[in-house]
């Protein structure tokens, strides 16, 4: 069997629009359009795509008190897109995706980061560093929530594991249960996976989270621990959970 998981070989909001501030006084008409011109402009302003509001969303170093926020690299990842990953469960496929920083469903857009730290670093050969991964998606209206029916459907009936391939690589899961998590945004869901590598075994923590049209999905992973065949029990972070999913509370409204 190939790498279990791209990440055991890594070891190894809203768009920030600047804000238009009305001219002191009586403001000129513009002339098209017989308004102040400040109303005129405001109305003008382009709205971010959705690439661009995830890119402002994402979380970053400053949001999570020091934690490394990366771009995962490509030479660790299992697959570039869902087309190349096959499973033998269908109703597993969300959770394969979820666990290999692919996006859910068909979105609009999507962005992952790889997080991790604040870490003692003489420590980190002999105890390892869990990963844990961010990726947003952005979805048309109504999309995000049947793509997080679809996420919750395969908790519920993959309890027996399932195993997923791409590229020649293949990633095999024991057990799938469900997991309590901190609600979040408008629902969440939480889940614990096994998996078994070279007769060691690991326990993998999953989350989704939905905010309006952009799901949150979280992975995480001791990759050393997998690679050097050390037992892992690799939980969320919760502060990069937490920063994550207050930035798009606050960017959608809520």
């Amino acid at each position: 069997m190939n790498r279990p998981t791209s990440a055991a070989f890594a070891a190894l909001s809203l768009l920030s629009v600047t804000a238009l501030t009305a001219c002191g006084g009586g403001s000129d008409p513009d002339p098209a359009t017989d308004k102040p011109k400040g109303i005129a402009s405001a109305s003008a302003t382009k709205a971010p795509s959705p690439a661009e509001h995830l890119a402002a969303a994402i979380v970053t170093k400053a949001d999570t008190d020091g934690f490394n926020v990366d771009e995962p690299a490509d030479e660790f990842v299992f697959a570039k897109s869902t087309d190349e990953v096959t499973v033998d469960k269908p109703a597993c496929a969300p959770l394969a995706y979820a666990m290999n920083q692919l996006p859910l469903g068909t979105p609009e857009a999507d962005l992952t980061r790889v997080t991790s730290g604040p870490t003692d670093a003489p420590t980190q050969l002999t105890k390892g560093i869990t990963y844990t991964y961010v990726t947003l998606a952005s979805y048309a209206p109504g999309k995000a929530q049947s793509t997080f029916a679809d996420a919750r459907k395969a908790v519920d009936a993959c309890g027996n594991g399932f195993t997923a391939k791409a590229n020649g690589n293949e990633s095999p899961y024991d057990s799938v249960t469900a997991e309590k998590v901190t609600p979040a945004g408008d629902e969440s869901l939480g889940y614990t996976s096994t998996m078994t590598f070279r007769g060691v075994q690991h326990v993998l923590h999953g989350e989704v989270v939905r905010s309006g049209d952009v799901l949150a999905v979280y992975f995480s992973v001791d990759g050393m621990a997998i690679a050097n065949g050390r037992p892992s029990d690799a939980k969320l972070s919760p502060t990069v959970v937490k920063a994550q999913n207050g930035k798009l509370e606050a960017g959608s409204g809520s």
